[in-house]
């Protein structure tokens, strides 16, 4: 389940106010040869964007020569956008990402539908096209969750759909210090609900085919298993809302309070689902880590700092886009048109303090 906007003009407009034109500001020479790097907000520096000053330069062959380059950038920034490189096909796109990582993932724990089209190559998120997608830092909620995340633009969308990204450090400094010390005692809980219609089947989504498979996985993925009858599951997990980043040892605001939180459904569509479901039977919500009701409040001011650190840019065809999933969070905006946006992750990275 998504997030709609409440606003759908107003989004518009900061969207098209991110919108920027990239400058390129440095040429560097590099094994593979020439590119030139730039930005696309000279203010946020995210993405750095990567481009060949040879045309028909191959993603996957520069990339190989040029990974502790990639490696470097990718680690300051949180975003890298490879445009103009000759990334036409699926295949090309596999290719690249065989070369910048051997150790890609499967998507397990899921919220919505997509198809994997090759062994962990992915289609973005099927989801309405009408409809946004909120920021959030990919599978946060899972005991080993991709450090990296890569996006391929095959065929661009009609109008927007873009793929607005944020660096959750400036998130973070943007939270008031009452309420990071809140999340940092008490952490954020996730309950999830399956069988009722609105939601993925749990056997999809934990990649298992019996009750006891999902039990043995829910074990060692530290989640809470409750059965309800007649195949209906309710999970719950409780993660740390913030997390020191294992390179940096920057504080980073790495979870989806905001992003499944009640309050922020559309209105009519909460509305619409109180009538239907009991609080705890919601598909999704978050708590604090004791099981305690978020403030309304308290959400609407995480989008905020959300909102004040996003950045989107319109695809291009053959654009790749790498992210540091620890470091910066994406979404996604409503679209028009085609829109075939391939999803690759891996750089499996677990943490035990749940």
């Amino acid at each position: 389940m998504s997030n709609p906007e409440p606003d759908a003009s107003a989004m518009k407009k900061l969207w098209a106010d991110k919108r920027k034109t990239v400058r390129p500001r440095a040429i560097s020479m590099m094994p593979g040869g020439l590119v030139k790097t730039g930005f696309l907000d000279a203010d946020k520096q995210l993405p750095l964007v990567v481009e060949p000053l040879m045309e028909g330069t191959s993603l996957a062959v520069w990339a190989a020569e040029n990974l502790d380059f990639i490696d470097g950038h990718l680690t300051k920034r949180g975003a890298v956008l490879f445009r103009g490189f000759r990334v036409r096909s699926q295949e090309d796109f596999e290719e690249a990402l065989s070369a910048m990582s051997h150790d890609l993932m499967h998507y397990v724990e899921g919220a919505t539908p997509r198809t994997e089209l090759t062994d962990k190559v992915y289609t973005s998120t099927e989801y309405p096209p009408d409809q946004s997608i909120a920021l959030h830092n990919e599978l946060s909620y899972v005991r080993t969750w991709p450090s990296k995340v890569w996006f391929c633009c095959v065929v661009p969308p009609g109008t927007r759909g873009e793929t607005p990204i944020a660096d959750v450090r400036r998130v973070y400094d943007r939270i008031a210090p009452e309420i990071r010390r809140r999340f940092e005692e008490k952490g954020w809980m996730l309950v999830r609900n399956f069988g009722d219609g609105l939601s993925l089947p749990w056997q999809k989504v934990f990649r298992v085919g019996s009750e006891a498979e999902l039990e043995a996985y829910c074990r060692e993925a530290r989640v809470e298993v409750e059965w309800k009858g007649e195949g209906r599951l309710r999970t719950r997990q409780v993660r740390p809302a913030v997390l020191k980043h294992p390179r940096t040892g920057e504080m980073c605001w790495f979870n989806h309070v905001a992003f499944w939180h009640v309050s922020s459904l559309d209105p009519k569509v909460r509305d619409a689902m109180q009538v239907v479901f009991k609080e705890e039977d919601l598909p999704y919500n978050t708590y604090y880590g004791d099981g305690t009701p978020i403030e309304d409040s308290v959400v609407a001011e995480l989008r905020a700092a959300y909102d004040a650190e996003t950045v989107a840019f319109e695809w291009k065809r053959g654009d790749v886009l790498m992210l540091e999933n620890m470091l910066v969070a994406h979404g996604r905006s409503p679209y028009t048109g085609e829109r075939k946006i391939l999803v690759g992750m891996g750089e499996g990275f677990s943490r035990n303090d749940m």
